[in-house]
């Protein structure tokens, strides 16, 4: 049987590249996209899917015969904040639709992301361990957290092949951000390649655990590839790329800037980012799968500059995020 692969929120930050690495990686033809609004710039098959809407997901399921789904529409951590009854509702019922259509039409792999938004003040900040415990201060982080063990229990209970990992602030050229509080570290490249002021929403000192988006996406599918008995957690995995404050990735964008002006105004997004990791242990994803990053602070930099100038310079526009 072919792999064809359905991609939930696949306008979003991580979906809009995801997808097209799932396209070269299974042909054009077997996957399909799906968001709450079509891309008009988007090659291949794309559907409109309200993910709260379990029926048209598995219209979509059974028309295209699809084998693997991707699910990756969430409110995330900031914006989820403003609305959290709305944001519960919306995070769990999308996670619990995917479940049921994959475990009543036998769908083979099932990948929901998670997020280092599942730790609280429980968890050590430095090195957090993959079994630490989960005590989230946001909406986000909460529905993060249930449904690692709503993951957990389709596996144990009806033998779903969920897999799942926590990613840290992810960095990326490809689109905008969508309302995370890691949002920072992609707003502040743009910033600096059109000349302007940046006004950082953290402390200058505020460490989080970071990813480059090209890691990322490996990440996934070096997952998604693994052989089955080689996945020993089936709540989520760790992962991390580098661990940076605002401070530090600005003393890296002025090597090449030197005049980039920037200030601090923390706001409820500080509070957020003061309860996560400085940074994250991994070694579970690396013991299991071979998990191993390959962008540091300094290649991320540069790679974001040269490929902001570039996108700038000819004219183009980012996609933003519409995903929930």
């Amino acid at each position: 049987m072919k792999t064809v692969v359905l991609v939930i929120g696949a306008n979003g930050q991580l979906g809009s590249v995801l997808t097209e690495s799932l396209k070269e990686k299974f042909g054009s033809l077997n996957v399909i996209a799906s968001d709450l609004k079509s891309r008009e710039d988007y090659i291949g098959n794309f559907e409109i899917i309200d993910a709260t809407n379990i029926e048209r997901i598995e219209e979509v399921v059974i028309q295209y015969k699809v084998t693997q789904i991707y699910h990756l529409a969430a409110i995330l951590s900031a914006k989820g904040e403003e609305t959290p009854l709305q944001t519960w509702n919306i995070n769990m019922q999308t996670l619990f639709n995917v479940l049921e259509i994959s475990r009543k039409n036998n769908i083979e792999k099932v990948f929901f992301p998670s997020s280092i938004a599942v730790f609280g003040e429980g968890a050590p900040l430095d090195n957090t361990p993959n079994n630490a415990y989960l005590d989230p201060a946001t909406v986000y982080g909460i529905s993060k957290a249930a449904g690692e063990n709503w993951a957990q229990y389709y596996f144990m209970r009806y033998g779903l092949d969920v897999r799942s990992i926590r990613y840290p602030g992810v960095i990326g050229y490809q689109s905008l951000p969508g309302g995370g509080t890691t949002d920072y570290a992609v707003d502040i490249y743009h910033k600096a390649v059109l000349n302007e002021k940046f006004s950082c929403f953290l402390k200058e000192d505020a460490t989080l655990p970071m990813i480059f988006m090209e890691d990322a996406i490996r990440a996934t599918l070096e997952l998604m590839d693994a052989p089955k008995e080689d996945i020993k957690l089936r709540t989520s995995y760790n992962i991390s790329g580098i661990s940076f404050s605002p401070a530090e990735v600005v003393a890296e964008i002025r090597k090449l800037y030197p005049d980039f002006k920037v200030t601090y105004t923390p706001d409820f997004r500080q509070e957020i980012a003061s309860r996560w990791p400085n940074s994250i242990d991994d070694s579970a994803a690396s013991k299991d799968w071979g998990w191993k990053p390959k962008f540091d602070l300094e290649s991320i930099t540069e790679t974001m500059i040269q490929k902001l100038k570039e996108k700038y310079k000819t004219g183009s526009k980012n996609q933003e995020n519409l995903a929930y």
